[in-house]
């Protein structure tokens, strides 16, 4: 059932057109974003990112060699800022509550960059070599989400959920994009996306269960047989 996240501060994006601060890296990521906001990514270019964030064309390439290094930074910066609220109250709730707490948080996050996140959308939907890169920065980023969660993901399970879950997150996207500002439907929707990534998960360690059971039967099978022929040596 879909609950209500704990009230935050509420986190709202620069205005439009306001000098950037902080470090070349900071001031070039949130230039990025403002121009993601207003336009698709495939038409950035790199010296509108370093004109808008006030810095060379020099320095821009000694933090990032595209624009897609860009946003993957960006990305990074979500994932450390959602890993440094994890809520300690958290811990005793099952794992998908817990799953549930962390990806809240990121949408809160994201927030302020609903309009830039809506531009990608659009454009990964009409060019697939993008849609695939996307995926790669989304999967590496939902291994931080399930880990936060207290959730295994590492090895080839770990793969196939963090990949479950990257897809069921952009399901919510898709519903978040253009909820109101109560977020009922976001809540339900990743609610349900939650409930199915469930079901599906157990479908999945099940199938993961078969191939060590396999090689366990095999051992034992093949255990018989290492008997006789070392008591025949013996013999």
């Amino acid at each position: 059932m879909a609950r209500k996240p704990k009230s935050r501060p509420n986190r709202r994006p620069p205005a439009r057109g306001a000098a950037p601060s902080g470090s070349n890296r900071d001031r070039i990521i949130e230039a990025f974003m403002a121009l993601l906001a207003d336009g698709p990514i495939e038409q950035i270019e790199l010296t509108e990112v370093a004109s808008r964030a006030g810095v060379s064309l020099s320095d821009l390439r000694g933090e990032f060699g595209s624009t897609l290094a860009i946003l993957a930074a960006h990305i990074k910066d979500i994932d450390r800022a959602v890993l440094a609220g994890g809520d300690a109250d958290m811990a005793d709730e099952t794992p998908r509550e817990r799953l549930f707490d962390v990806l809240m948080r990121r949408l809160e996050l994201l927030a302020p960059h609903k309009e830039a996140a809506r531009s990608l959308m659009r454009s990964a939907r009409r060019n697939p070599g993008l849609a695939l890169a996307l995926n790669g920065l989304t999967v590496r980023s939902q291994q931080w989400m399930l880990t936060a969660a207290g959730i295994g993901a590492s090895g080839p399970r770990g793969m196939v959920r963090a990949q479950g879950l990257a897809l069921m997150f952009a399901n919510v996207l898709r519903i978040w994009v253009d909820d109101d500002e109560d977020q009922a439907k976001t809540l339900a929707a990743l609610d349900r996306e939650l409930a199915r990534g469930q079901r599906l998960v157990g479908l999945i360690d099940d199938l993961c269960a078969i191939p060590a059971r396999v090689c366990e039967f095999a051992r034992r099978a093949r255990e018989p047989r290492r008997r006789g022929r070392g008591q025949r040596a013996a013999a």
